[in-house]
């Protein structure tokens, strides 16, 4: 896992962790927040504590019936934890933050988001997003008014229709996904996504590496080469032949 400013930006906004619930499966968090001076990073930051914290005490099979609506509550109480900041503190009116989570057992996962923020598992050499962009010209993609290309270069492509944070209650999509040996799965902010094609995401984490902190740094060192104009974030869990899942900095 690793998070870095970037070339332009004077402030990381962005925020994760990877760790362990109750129950020991692999937990991984990222956010990118927005806002006014530091909001941004108040949001994000705080996004983050109160799912790690609960996150650490789950002790549920994601499997069972209610395990889906329970991570849409944990998120919901750490969006009306930043909304009650932003809305007691004007320095921190309407900060937000996207976010993205992962729960990961020996044979699925559970995973959650809010925002432009994103989730992709590479298996077999295949890379597929596994989130939907909360972004008006994602809506605009999906409904035929904007052609993917337009879509990837859009001046507004980074305007969200949905943000944690932003309004009293907020809906997370949440959903159970199937994980085998030999996948990984990478968790990252727009500092990648819009910087790095996803061919050549795929071609990085299909590398030889064993160790997912050499990839992860060089997935943030493409997103600096691409001209670094945005905090990039990115967290890695890989799921190895001998059934072992790990992510960079995993507790």
């Amino acid at each position: 896992m690793r998070s870095h400013v970037g070339k332009v930006r004077q402030v990381n906004e962005d925020c994760a962790w990877i760790g362990r619930t109750g129950n020991g499966l692999v937990a991984a968090v990222v956010a990118d927040g927005m806002g006014g001076h530091k909001a941004g990073e108040v949001a994000s930051g705080m996004a983050v504590e109160s799912l790690k914290l609960s996150l650490s005490a789950w002790r549920e099979d994601i499997a069972a019936a209610g395990s889906a609506d329970k991570l849409r509550e944990l998120i919901a109480s750490a969006n009306a934890a930043v909304y009650e900041a932003a809305s007691g503190d004007e320095r921190y009116s309407n900060m937000g933050t996207t976010v993205v989570v992962a729960l990961l057992d020996d044979s699925r996962g559970l995973i959650g988001h809010i925002g432009d923020s994103r989730i992709y598992r590479l298996r077999e050499g295949e890379l597929a997003q596994l989130t939907d962009d909360h972004t008006l010209v994602n809506e605009l993609a999906k409904s035929g008014q904007l052609s993917p290309e337009e879509a990837a270069h859009h001046p507004r492509r980074n305007v969200l229709t949905r943000a944690l944070g932003t309004d009293k209650e907020v809906e997370a999509d949440v959903r159970l996904i199937d994980w085998r040996p030999g996948d990984r799965l990478l968790l990252c902010s727009d500092g990648l996504s819009n910087l790095v094609e996803a061919d050549t995401i795929a071609e990085t984490m299909a590398g030889p590496e064993d160790d997912p902190e050499q990839t992860v740094d060089r997935l943030i060192a493409l997103a600096l080469l691409a001209g670094g104009d945005d905090n990039v974030t990115v967290a890695l869990v890989v799921y190895d032949s001998d059934g072992d899942v790990s992510g960079g900095g995993a507790a």
